[in-house]
């Protein structure tokens, strides 16, 4: 099994936010911290099971070493992000 790292993408599995793509923060052994730079900035990451989530292993460009400072731009730039990959996600399956 390959380890989850901040910066991934990850989608939600199960919840009412089912099938919703946001942007690893952190994690231990049971739970990981997700950002959709939104509904779920920076500051306050939604905690969810690892069972609950499919993680995508592909880096998303914005990890630790762009979030030191825990400003409004970094969760634009998190936003833009997430967008640009749904994006290109919906273009693939036309």
């Amino acid at each position: 099994m390959r380890e989850l790292k901040a910066g991934m993408f990850a989608r939600s599995l199960a919840g009412h936010d089912k099938g919703k793509l946001y942007i690893v923060v952190s994690g231990d052994d049971s739970y990981v911290y997700l950002t959709d730079g939104r509904i779920r900035p920076l500051q306050n990451p939604k905690k969810k099971k690892r069972k609950h989530i499919q993680p995508d292993f592909q880096d998303s460009g914005c990890g630790p070493e762009d979030w030191t400072t825990c400003d409004e731009t970094v969760n634009a730039k998190i936003q833009k992000i997430i967008k640009t990959k749904e994006v290109i996600r919906c273009q693939r399956q036309m």
